[in-house]
C-alpha cells in the first residue's frame, strides 16, 4: 500500500539525488530561484554520491578539481587531481553552507514517476527506508541527479573456474574495507581508471600488483598540483584566480580533444611516447601502452605524477596483456598459457549503466523509456514535460555540464513562471534522425546501448561533448526555440512515442 506524503503541498521541484550534481542542482535553484519549493531525495543514507560509494584503495578524480569544482564555489584543496574523501567534504560543505542538508531525505528510492496532463504534476512513488513503506509525493517538476550508472550492480562478467579460486576476488564498486593487501600477490583485471587508480595505490603495501588488461589503454600523466594556479592564488583574490585556471583548464581540455580529433595518428604518437619517457628503456611499449583505437574515442586515463608508471619503474607493479583461459586454485591461467598467481583479484571491469536511476516514467499512463526517446540538448526527453537530467561530458568534467543543466533549469522556470506556463516538453520535429547518444567505443557505453536515449542529427537534439557551444546554446540561446512545447493553451494530452527516425550509416 502506498502511503500519502507527509505534507500533502505540491513541490514546485523534486531532485532525485544528493551527489555533486544533485547538490550543485540545489544550490543554484535556491540562488537563482529563491522561494521555489523544493526537496532532495537520496536512495542511500549519505550525501556524495560516487564519492561516498567508492571507497577503493585511491580513489580520486580523473580530471582537474578547477572544472569537477562548482563554477561558483572555488576548490581550495592544493592537488588538483583530488582524493575521494576531499571531494566529499568539498560535496558537504557546498551543502552545509547553503542550508541543503535539511532538504535531503534520506534513505528515500524513487520507484516511478507518473504525469498527469491535466492536473500538470508528477506523482512519485518512493521507498522509505526507516520503515520499509512505499510514500508519494508530487511535484511540479522532476530534476533527476542520479548520475548514469547502477549503485546496485557494477559490471562483474563471470570468468571459467572462478569457483575454484581460494583467494579472495572483489569489485571496486563493492570495497570490502577490512581486505588486507599487505604483503599480498594482487592481480587487478581491468585497465580503465580505476585500475590505473588501484594499482599504484595497493602496490604501496602489497607484495606485488599486476593490471591484467585485454587491450591497452591511453594512459596521460598530469601534475598531481597545478603550478599556475598556485601561482595565481598568490596575486589574484580567491575567485578570480579559480575562475582564470577553470577557464585555463577548460581551453586546454578542448583544444587537446580538438586536436586529437583533427590529427589522431600524431596525437596517438605523442602519447605513446610520452609513456614510453616514464619506463625504463626497452619496455614493451607497443604491447602494453598502443591502443588499437585512437585517442578520445575513449576516455583517456589520468594519473597524477605518473604513479602508475613510477611502480611499474620501480618493480612493484607490473602489466599483462593477454585473455583470461580460466582461473585456478591459486591464480589465473592465460590464454597465451602463462599463469599468474595471486592471493587477491580485483574485478576493476567497469560500471552497469541505467538512466534516471531506473525510475519507471509514465505520461498520463503511457511508459516512456529513454531509449525510446532524443536527448533535447543533452539534458530533456523528447515528448517528457518538465523533467529534466544531468549527464555530463565525456571528454570533459561532469560538473561543467551538470552546472549548465542546472543554469538552464533555473532559467526555464523563470520563463515558465512569468508567462504562467505549466509545463515545458520538447517535441520532435518530423524530420529528425536518431544517432547514438555518445560517440565512444568504451565497453559500458557499447553496453548500455539499449539504455541510452539517442540525440538528433542537429542541433537542438545534438549533444555536442563541447563546453563553449553548450554555454551558448544553454545559458545564452533562447528557452521558447519553437522546439519547446508550453502549456496552458494547448491540448492537455500529450502525443505518443511516434518511433524515431534513423539516420543512415
Amino acid at each position: 500500500m502506498t502511503a500519502p506524503s507527509s505534507s500533502d503541498a505540491v513541490l514546485d521541484v523534486l531532485i532525485v539525488g544528493a551527489g555533486l550534481s544533485g547538490i550543485g542542482a540545489a544550490r543554484q535553484l535556491q540562488q537563482r530561484c529563491a522561494g521555489k519549493r523544493y526537496v532532495i531525495l537520496e536512495a542511500r543514507e549519505s550525501m556524495g554520491g560516487t564519492w561516498d560509494l567508492f571507497r577503493y584503495p585511491g580513489i580520486r578524480s580523473d580530471s582537474d578539481m578547477y572544472t569537477l569544482g562548482y563554477r561558483f564555489k572555488p576548490w581550495r584543496g592544493a592537488k588538483a587531481i583530488a582524493d575521494g574523501p576531499s571531494i566529499l567534504a568539498y560535496i558537504r560543505e557546498t551543502a552545509e553552507e547553503a542550508g541543503i542538508t535539511r532538504h535531503i531525505r534520506f534513505g528515500h528510492k524513487v520507484v516511478s514517476a507518473a504525469w498527469d496532463s491535466r492536473e500538470a504534476c508528477w506523482t512519485v512513488e518512493v521507498d522509505r527506508a526507516t520503515d520499509s513503506t512505499r510514500i508519494r509525493l508530487r511535484a511540479r517538476f522532476l530534476y533527476v541527479c542520479a548520475g548514469y550508472y547502477s549503485y546496485a550492480e557494477g559490471h562483474r562478467p563471470t570468468f571459467p573456474g572462478e569457483e575454484n579460486f581460494r583467494g579472495q576476488m572483489v569489485h571496486p564498486q563493492f570495497w570490502d574495507d577490512s581486505l588486507d593487501y599487505a604483503g599480498k600477490r594482487v592481480v587487478v583485471i581491468g585497465s580503465g581508471a580505476t585500475a590505473v587508480t588501484l594499482v599504484p595505490a595497493m602496490a604501496q603495501t602489497a607484495a606485488h600488483v599486476t593490471m591484467l588488461q585485454r587491450s591497452p589503454t591511453f594512459i596521460v600523466t598530469r601534475p598531481g598540483e597545478d603550478a599556475i594556479a598556485q601561482q595565481l592564488r598568490r596575486v589574484l583574490p580567491e575567485h578570480l584566480a579559480y575562475r582564470a585556471t577553470r577557464w585555463k583548464n577548460v581551453l586546454l581540455g578542448m583544444f587537446f580533444f580538438q586536436l586529437a580529433r583533427r590529427r589522431p595518428a600524431k596525437v596517438k604518437q605523442r602519447l605513446v611516447s610520452l609513456a614510453a619517457a616514464q619506463l625504463e628503456p626497452g619496455f614493451d611499449v607497443d604491447t602494453h601502452f598502443t591502443p588499437r583505437y585512437n585517442p578520445w574515442d575513449q576516455r583517456v586515463c589520468l594519473v597524477p605524477d605518473g604513479d602508475l608508471f613510477r611502480e611499474i619503474r620501480d618493480g612493484r607493479a607490473s602489466v599483462v596483456t593477454d585473455q583470461i583461459d580460466r582461473f585456478t586454485e591459486a591464480g589465473l591461467l592465460l590464454k597465451s598459457g602463462k599463469t599468474l598467481p595471486a592471493d587477491i583479484v580485483v574485478v576493476a571491469t567497469g560500471l552497469k549503466l541505467n538512466m534516471l536511476g531506473d525510475i519507471a516514467l509514465s505520461v498520463d499512463g503511457q511508459p516512456r523509456r529513454p531509449s525510446e526517446s532524443l536527448a533535447y540538448k543533452g539534458m530533456m526527453l523528447s515528448n517528457v514535460p518538465n523533467l529534466v537530467l544531468a549527464f555530463g561530458y565525456t571528454n570533459a568534467s561532469w560538473t561543467l555540464k551538470a552546472d549548465l543543466t542546472a543554469e538552464y533549469v533555473c532559467r526555464l522556470l523563470r520563463f515558465m513562471d512569468r508567462r504562467s506556463y505549466r509545463y515545458a516538453m520538447p517535441q520532435i520535429d518530423p524530420d529528425i534522425q536518431a544517432v547514438p547518444f555518445l560517440d565512444f567505443t568504451s565497453g559500458y557505453v557499447q553496453r548500455a546501448a539499449t539504455v541510452l536515449p539517442r540525440q538528433g542529427h542537429r542541433k537542438p537534439w545534438r549533444v555536442y561533448q563541447n563546453y563553449l557551444m553548450d554555454m551558448l546554446t544553454i545559458r545564452h540561446g533562447r528557452i521558447d526555440d519553437g522546439v519547446l512545447r508550453f502549456d496552458p493553451t494547448q491540448s492537455a494530452t500529450m502525443p505518443n512515442n511516434e518511433p524515431i527516425a534513423e539516420a543512415q550509416p
